[in-house]
Formats: C-alpha cells, sequence, structure tokens
C-alpha cells in the first residue's frame, strides 16, 4: 500500500532533512514481530510513542538492533511505511539502506524518502571485503543517486571492512553525507572522526555502544545510538544532557547505570546479538511488544529469561519506575 502524503504545514522545521543535525538519542528502533515475515504494526505504535515520549531525537529503523538484514524486502517496506506514518514527523526517521547490492540499497532510499523519512544510514557492504579504493567509489556511487541526507554507519565487527579515516576525510567533501555513526567500539578512531569535524562543522559524531556513551560525549560527539533506549528512552536522555553539560557527577552515575542494564540484559551469549534477545524480553515485560526474534537468530534460554526478568524487577526498585502496563511473561 503506497503511504499517504503528509501535509507540509505539520512538518516542523526542525525535522526538515535540509536541518538534519543529531544531537542527543538516536534510538535504533527494535522491529517487532508476529511471526517470521510478519510486523507486529501495534507493537510498533507503542514502541514508538513509548521513545517519543521518552525525549529522544530521532528514530533508526532497519538497523542492527532493528534485525534489518534478516527481513524480508516486502516487510522492510512496511517497516518503513508504518514507521513514517506513526512518527508523523514529530521526530525524524532515519532509514538503514545497507545492502550487498548498490541497487537495492538506492531502491531502498528512494522508498524512505517517498514514505516521508527524514534521512539514510549507509554501511559498508558486508559480503565481498572491499578496498578503502572501491569503498570510496561504493559510496559515492549511492550517495550520488539519492536526495536524502546520508550518514555512514560504521560497524566493522559485522561488514569486515571499516570507513578508514582517510577515506571518510575524502567523503567530507560530499555536502549530503551528514556525520557518521561509529560503532567500532575504537575510541582513538573515535578521536580521529570528532578530528574531522572543523571541515564539516555541521556533521554528527554519533557512538554506538552505550556503554562509552559518556566517555564519547566528554570527547566531542554529539550522541549516541543507543539500543537500551528502546526500553528507557529517559535515562539515555538524560545521560547524554548531563555529559553535554558537563556534569560529571550525574553523568557518571547515570553511565554506571547503563553499564549494568547493558551487562545484565545484553550479555547471555557470546554474541552481540545478546543485545536484540535480551531488549525484546525486556520490552516483552512492558508490555510494548513481544518478544519473537527473527530467524536465524533464536531467543534466550529459559533460565537467561528468567535472569533478566528478576534483573529488571530489581533495577525498577532501584532507579527506575516502570510503567503500570508491566505485564509477567
Amino acid at each position: 500500500m503506497k503511504p499517504q502524503p503528509i501535509p507540509s504545514e505539520i512538518h516542523p522545521s526542525a525535522a526538515r532533512p535540509e536541518n538534519i543535525r543529531p544531537r542527543g538519542i538516536l534510538v535504533p528502533l527494535l522491529t517487532p514481530l508476529l511471526a517470521q515475515d510478519e510486523l507486529d504494526i501495534n507493537g510498533l505504535e507503542r514502541l514508538i510513542e513509548h521513545v517519543i515520549a521518552g525525549g529522544v531525537y530521532g528514530i533508526f529503523i532497519l538497523g542492527t538492533t532493528g534485525e534489518g538484514q534478516s527481513l524480508s524486502t516486502r516487510l522492510r517496506r512496511e517497516l518503513v511505511e508504518h514507521t513514517c506514518r506513526q512518527a508523523n514527523h514529530r521526530v525524524p526517521v532515519f532509514i538503514g539502506i545497507t545492502d550487498t547490492s548498490i541497487a537495492e540499497s538506492i531502491r531502498m532510499a528512494h522508498y524512505a524518502e517517498q514514505a516521508g523519512a527524514e534521512a539514510v544510514v549507509l554501511s559498508t557492504p558486508y559480503y565481498y571485503p572491499l578496498t578503502q579504493s572501491e569503498l570510496l567509489q561504493y559510496t559515492r556511487t549511492v550517495v550520488s543517486r539519492v536526495s536524502l541526507p546520508v550518514f555512514l554507519y560504521n560497524i566493522p565487527g559485522n561488514t569486515k571492512v571499516e570507513f578508514g579515516i582517510e577515506t571518510v576525510r575524502a567523503l567530507t567533501e560530499i555536502p549530503l553525507i551528514r556525520g557518521v555513526k561509529d560503532s567500532s567500539g575504537d575510541m582513538n578512531y573515535l578521536k580521529e572522526l570528532i578530528g574531522l569535524l572543523p571541515q564539516r562543522p555541521d556533521w554528527s559524531i554519533l557512538v554506538g555502544p552505550e556503554e562509552l556513551l559518556e566517555p564519547a560525549v566528554f570527547l566531542g560527539a554529539h550522541g549516541g545510538v543507543c539500543g537500551g533506549a528502546n526500553l528507557f528512552p529517559q535515562l539515555y536522555v538524560d545521560l547524554y544532557q548531563a555529559a553535554s553539560r558537563g556534569d560529571k557527577s550525574r553523568s557518571n552515575e547515570l553511565q554506571n547505570q547503563v553499564r549494568q542494564l547493558a551487562g545484565h540484559l545484553y550479555h547471555h551469549d557470546q554474541y552481540s546479538t545478546g543485545v536484540i534477545k535480551g531488549l525484546k524480553i525486556a520490552l516483552a515485560c512492558q508490555g510494548l511488544c513481544g518478544d519473537y526474534v527473527a530467524p536465524p537468530l533464536s531467543p534466550y534460554l529459559p533460565q537467561s529469561r528468567h535472569a533478566i526478568i528478576e534483573f529488571l524487577e530489581q533495577f525498577e526498585k532501584d532507579y527506575l519506575a516502570f510503567p503500570k502496563n508491566k505485564q509477567p511473561l
């Protein structure tokens, strides 16, 4: 179904693509699912309202946390359409367009624009390893064929190839590219990215690992793309705000809470996909959406589920007030 156009008069200027400059928390939205190829539309709507109410800067779909590469093209487009319609330009929507095919990335970017998204996010292709010269040409080719602002996504742990600093330096010459999300976890690399800002003061540098949000902001990063913001958006917004105003005491307290959350939710198996599994169980506890994960992933084992539920109960008592609609699994 073709998305219906939204009247321009309700499109706030801050969300217009030409003004996109993320500062704060961009939530990499989980994809609520009912089955392998069935979107949980009601859960998606509840989740979007939850994160917007929590004060996030924007919503990023079809990224790693959103299981983008496990979803069919049909479901990805359905997700784009419903997310843009539900957000209704109250916050910017960023769409992941990374694919092993340049043509498919470009098609998704065009669909995102038609649906009303404000920006797209592009990582390195994740099958054939590329040289930096090939990566530079690849990025230039994709960006030359899209109209929305583009954010680069550096996640070499999943794609095998990083955006080298000299490659990023060369890409600062392209006006449509507006910044980088760095999920490498390498603080020296992040420092080098921040060092490029004099060449592009309009860029945003965002950090992926939420355990590094506080030190990244103190280094000069502009915010984070934090999976835990699906669950407790206000916690991450408060952390960013405390760090950005230089309140080290408060930001350190909040960062410790975030580290506790990550440590107890995400690490019940050996892979980074534990972020998805843990968060989906936690969101199910809150009654926001179910905990179905897209194949080939499988859910946490029962003992891990119980450990997460027990931790959340204690976390609630110590730090937070859960929503009244919290439901037992």
